[in-house]
């Protein structure tokens, strides 16, 4: 688990998608598992950028969603401002200004006539891509990934979840409030990928920033390994895990000295200044 620490959002979310450009070019193939919320926006921005300035090509990348709310997607017949789905987040966050192909993205589909079906498929589908090669993930405010709320196995699997008072807080005032939807009528459940799958990833990229993820952050890479808190099973991800925070999300962590010479050690490596690569798995 390497902990890359920066100063700011802004080069928390270059490095990040320096990262994800990083892997898309050595494997134009890649399969990568994407999160929505405010934390990737700056990644996903800045890939943005890399496509139209640099020209990273996405034309063969596959996508994966970590989740949607059960109940929501994609509806033309409805006033666009009405349409809080993540897909259109999505569409309108990274979709629409790169080249990846439409048959390429799956997003899970809140307005699927069998749910529990469809969390089957969307499996299948993501084992018939080969599995994920990277997937993004945010941190709750609760510790948790994706919606697998606290007391989600570790296990789990692609479902249908319901969705925790703190989780409906939040979106509401992120997603509803401002489009004037009523807190009554926001979805009470979701599709979410389980933390097994997620697991299943050959690496990880998580993100946070601001002082109000301090406190999970060190819970999660730190803490005990619970249910309580999902993204704790970090701590048992066999792959490569990076996690990428600025400042203030990394402010309430114990080994963060530690964290920090690591990092500074695999600078130093990269240059060149020592005479041995960087053992796998170096930052422990």
């Amino acid at each position: 688990m390497e902990v890359i620490i920066k100063k700011n959002y802004e080069e928390m979310s270059r490095y990040a998608a320096e990262l994800i450009a990083g892997q898309i070019r050595k494997n134009p193939r890649l399969v990568l598992g994407l999160a929505t919320g405010a934390t990737p926006v700056g990644t996903y921005k800045e890939l943005i950028r890399m496509h139209r300035e640099e020209g990273l090509d996405f034309s063969q990348v596959i996508t994966f969603n970590l989740d949607e709310y059960l109940g929501v997607g994609i509806d033309l017949s409805k006033p666009y401002h009405l349409d809080q789905s993540y897909a259109r987040f999505m569409h309108e966050e990274l979709f629409a200004h790169i080249n990846v192909k439409p048959e390429n993205i799956h997003i899970p589909d809140g307005l699927a006539p069998d749910p529990e079906e469809f969390c089957r498929q969307y499996e299948e589908a993501i084992r018939e891509a080969g599995g994920i090669d990277l997937q993004v993930l945010g941190i709750g405010r609760d510790g948790h990934w994706a919606f697998n709320e606290p007391g989600s196995s570790l296990a789990s699997r692609t479902r249908v979840q319901a969705l925790t008072k703190e989780t409906l807080d939040d979106n509401y005032a992120s997603f509803y409030r401002q489009a004037g939807i009523a807190r009554e009528e926001m979805p009470h459940f979701a599709i979410t990928m389980g933390i097994g799958t997620i697991l299943e990833a050959r690496s990880i990229l998580m993100l946070a920033n601001g002082k109000k993820k301090a406190k999970v952050v060190a819970q999660a890479l730190e803490g005990p390994v619970t249910s309580q808190v999902t993204a704790s099973a970090i701590q048992l991800f066999s792959g490569k895990a990076t996690i990428v925070l600025d400042e203030e999300a990394a402010s309430e962590l114990k080994n963060i000295e530690y964290y920090r010479h690591v990092e500074k050690l695999q600078a130093e490596l990269a240059a060149g200044r020592r005479g041995k690569r960087v053992p796998e798995g170096v930052a422990g």
